[in-house]
């Protein structure tokens, strides 16, 4: 694990522990997925499996990950980019996570115990596979 990577669990104070348990559950769903460090916003996320990516209002592509975990100030955030069908999966799927909130492609959780983790380990699997395949049209051209 790089250095940058342990920093930016430690930056977390007392969110650390619960971060490094879902980077557990990421890697362990989708272990050829390679993780690094990605600028977004303001900060920082944790990013896994970075994919050309063109964003509608962008000249130029630029790379974005599959899957991306954030700290927030109340809650984790764990954004799934995987588009099947026109459906965001982890909105199609939010009713299968648990006592979780999810948006578009963010499912967000205060803690992995409110998760049903192996559904999340599910989401980030299919997402991983999907795009191997091809299937995920968020990272179509």
């Amino acid at each position: 694990m790089t250095d940058a990577v342990e920093e930016w669990f430690a930056a977390a104070g007392p969110r650390e522990a619960e971060l490094r348990r879902v980077d557990a559950l990421v890697r362990e769903a989708a272990p050829g997925l390679d993780r690094e460090l990605v600028p977004a916003g303001s900060g920082t996320v944790l990013g896994y499996g970075l994919l050309p990516y063109r964003p509608r209002s962008a000249r130029e592509a630029t790379r974005w990950p599959l899957v991306s975990l954030a700290a927030q100030k109340r809650h984790l955030s764990l954004y799934v980019c995987a588009v099947v069908d026109g459906a965001y999966l982890p909105e199609a799927r939010a009713e299968r996570l648990g006592r979780v909130s999810c948006g578009r492609s963010c499912v967000r959780f205060t803690s992995l115990d409110r998760v049903d983790a192996g559904e999340l380990a599910a989401l980030v699997r299919d997402a991983a596979a999907l795009t191997a395949g091809g299937g995920n049209a968020f990272f179509a051209p």
